[in-house]
């Protein structure tokens, strides 16, 4: 027997007589007679035919006529394959007693004008004789009718998948829709898969579902169908992506409007361009169930201002058309944006905009959907921890993590047409492809986002900060079960200060790259603006950008330079004191705002017993790790202001000494772990000899050491004692008891 059919395409005479042609050899095979119903399974679905040689009796060949076939088929039609003997086989196809069907017309006049008993008798004439199969779509392209498909919803009796119409088969037409409806439906249930958005698909397919498919639901209790959805959050966020998947799941037909679609150069023809749109959604609606939707909402529709604008009339005529729809108008707005207070209020009152659907940065769980779903078709190695991945994507939205898994792929394509070797995505191309995709919500962040990693080895000393720092920010990410069982949380801020020098800000950058949060560093030139209310307004957007990448630490370098005390006698209304109150404020409320926030509910996996601790541990990290961790540095605590230092804002203070002779020796050991140094050097006896130097002092010593080195001999392999002596004498310690004792 044949290994393989190599499937051709149908010949002229065999169109729509259901007929499957294939060789003798295989029918006799297959066990088929001439005229017995086989079923074809092919990618996508599978055709219903009748068993029929071919005429020139040749083996290995197979032509199908998809009069009867899956509803995949029909928009995609099958060609050019290569099938297996076995996916031909034979159904049995009893006399059927009746079936329940849905029919698909040409055009809207023939459904509004064709009496419907006029249609039942036509159709029930042109499906005589043809086998049919329950959830298949019969093409009746070739009758010179109006009448083009029909779809099997049902056949009775219930014990078979397939049968044959004869003339006293009981024909139910469930509904009539037309051609136009029938493809937007099939191409809506062919949709890329989503994830992380389980919760909101469900709110907004429940909003779609009542007005489109059940209108007379909500009339008999006496209450209007909701006319508007308003879908808001972040760019890339997966809005549009949303409202295709749910569309076509709910089986409605969807009208796209963008924002240059409509503009129009001339007065007057934006607003014609807009009543032709809805004049275009109410005309898909009389064919069945619709969605208008308004992408990009903010672009078309702002703020109304006191001038007459062409963008204050498209407003009004968006309100007007809104107020206009009638209730037997079976079509629902939907709009997008991502800057929801740039919209006019009157278009988010009930009525017009009856709801607003809030879909904001995905958590640690909803990125761990996600990326499950975008590795699902990668060569994935089992080494890759997705809930690891999701711990170091804070801040990451779809369009991310989908820029990320690409990003891995092309190290690992990279890497494998060197080696040629298998092909696989691998941790390493994850963490190299971390490098380079960040999330797109820093990509305009006023504070700087990027910074050498440090680990807290290359810091010498200081052991009691770096272990309180450690209990700050690493240990509720590392033991957020632990936290959560003792009823802990993570202190709102950190304050370092101490003498300058002293490894301030590089406690910072270590304590970011150890507990891979989100770093944000901003400085008083981030915030200071000419005009008066735009420096406040900064610091809001900052905190509003760390809470959406939240884990994140916050870091004011040199606050003092930032926020001053309101008791120096400063102007009341000065820019420091403004600074001041705002941050104040936004510690106090540290926190997901209504507009930032994804759902209300946790998303729970209820198989496997380990698949439950997984999520009730990344529930317990979320918890710990939603808010934002402000930390800052001065070497002027008393320029601060005793509001800013109390416990809920400021938490821990503490306070980074100059080195004593113990951590200049840890400073001074780390800092010529990568020179070389000669054997006749004593590391002992240079921290004896440094006293008042701070870290950075230290490391000014030796690379001026490693210069003298240099001067004395371009080809000098090691730095002796006595240049450590000489540069001991050129470079003079920043610190002194007054310095030391006023930071304390």
């Amino acid at each position: 027997m044949m290994t393989s059919l190599k499937l051709l395409s149908v010949e002229p005479s065999d169109r729509g007589s259901q007929r499957c042609r294939l060789g003798p050899g295989l029918m006799s095979a297959r066990g088929l007679s001439v005229g017995s119903p086989v079923l074809v399974s092919l990618p996508g679905g599978s055709c219903l035919c009748t068993a029929w040689p071919r005429h020139d009796l040749a083996e290995g060949f197979l032509q199908v006529d998809t009069k009867c076939c899956s509803p995949y088929l029909v928009r995609h039609p099958p060609s050019r394959l290569t099938l297996n003997p076995e996916q031909v086989t034979l159904v049995p196809c009893p006399k059927l007693k009746g079936m329940k069907i849905s029919v698909v017309v040409q055009s809207v006049e023939f459904k509004r004008n064709t009496p419907p008993r006029f249609v039942h008798e036509l159709v029930k004439e042109m499906l005589k004789g043809v086998l049919v199969h329950s959830e298949h779509v019969i093409n009746l392209e070739d009758f010179d009718t109006d009448i083009r498909y029909v779809v099997i919803t049902n056949i009775y009796p219930d014990s078979n998948t397939a049968g044959l119409v004869t003339s006293k088969t009981c024909v139910k037409i469930a509904d009539v829709q037309t051609v136009r409806h029938f493809k937007s439906h099939l191409q809506g249930q062919v949709t890329v898969p989503l994830g992380g958005l389980e919760e909101v698909s469900a709110s907004l397919r429940e909003m779609l579902q009542l007005p489109l498919l059940y209108p007379g639901t909500l009339g008999s209790l006496g209450v209007s169908c909701p006319r508007g959805v308003l879908l808001v959050g972040p760019p890339g966020v997966g809005k549009t992506q949303l409202v295709r998947k749910v569309v076509g799941e709910v089986g409605a037909s969807l009208v796209v409007v963008r924002g240059p679609e409509v503009v129009r150069s001339r007065p007057g023809e934006s607003e014609e361009v807009l009543r032709g749109v809805f004049a275009q959604a109410r005309a898909a609606a009389e064919e069945g169930p619709c969605v208008l939707f308004l992408d990009e909402l903010d672009s078309l529709f702002p703020r109304r201002s006191g001038t007459s604008a062409p963008e204050n009339r498209l407003v009004a005529q968006l309100l007007t058309l809104m107020d206009g729809v009638a209730p037997s108008d079976r079509f629902l707005i939907i709009g997008a944006t991502n800057r929801p207070d740039s919209l006019d209020p009157a278009l988010r009152r009930p009525g017009r905009f009856d709801r607003e659907v809030i879909i904001g940065p995905p958590n640690l769980c909803q990125r761990a959907a996600i990326l499950s779903v975008l590795c699902k078709n990668m060569p994935v190695c089992s080494s890759v921890d997705i809930t690891e991945l999701a711990q170091r994507t804070m801040g990451y939205v779809g369009s991310d993590l989908s820029a990320l898994c690409r990003e891995a792929a092309m190290h690992a394509m990279r890497e494998n047409a060197k080696n040629l070797g298998e092909q696989t995505v691998a941790v390493k191309h994850f963490l190299e492809a971390l490098k380079s995709v960040r999330p797109s919500c820093l990509r305009s962040s006023l504070g700087r986002t990027d910074f050498a990693p440090v680990a807290w080895e290359q810091i010498g000393g200081l052991d009691e900060i770096k272990l309180k720092l450690r209990q700050s920010i690493e240990w509720p990410m590392m033991y957020p079960e632990a936290f959560s069982r003792l009823g802990l949380r993570r202190p709102r801020g950190v304050l370092l200060y101490g003498p300058p020098g002293c490894a301030k800000t590089t406690l910072v950058r270590a304590a970011a790259s150890a507990s891979n949060c989100t770093f944000l560093s901003v400085s008083g030139a981030d915030l200071y603006s000419p005009y008066v209310g735009d420096s406040e307004k900064a610091l809001s957007q900052l905190f509003r950008q760390a809470r959406a990448c939240a884990p994140c630490i916050l870091f004011l370098d040199e606050i003092d330079s930032v926020m001053g005390s309101r008791c120096n006698g400063e102007a009341r209304n000065s820019v420091q004191t403004r600074l001041l109150s705002v941050l104040l404020n936004e510690m106090d409320g540290v926190g997901l705002k209504t507009l930032e926030r994804r759902g209300t509910q946790k998303i729970r996996q209820v198989e496997g017993a380990e698949e439950n601790h997984t999520t009730e541990q990344m529930d317990s990290q979320e918890v710990c790790n939603k808010d934002v961790m402000v930390v800052a540095a001065t070497n002027r605590p008393d320029c601060l202001d005793s509001a800013l230092l109390r416990p809920g804002r400021l938490d821990h203070i503490l306070y980074v000494p100059p080195p004593d002779q113990q951590a200049r020796l840890a400073i001074l050991k780390v800092r010529t772990k990568s020179m070389p140094v000669a054997a006749d050097v004593c590391l002992d006896e240079l921290a004896a000899g440094t006293d008042f130097y701070s870290g950075a002092d230290l490391e000014n010593l030796c690379k001026e050491a490693a210069l003298l080195a240099l001067e004395e001999n371009k080809e000098a392999s090691s730095i002796k004692r006595v240049h450590f002596l000489q540069s001991l004498k050129k470079t003079k310690p920043s610190l002194t008891a007054h310095k030391s004792k006023h930071t304390r």
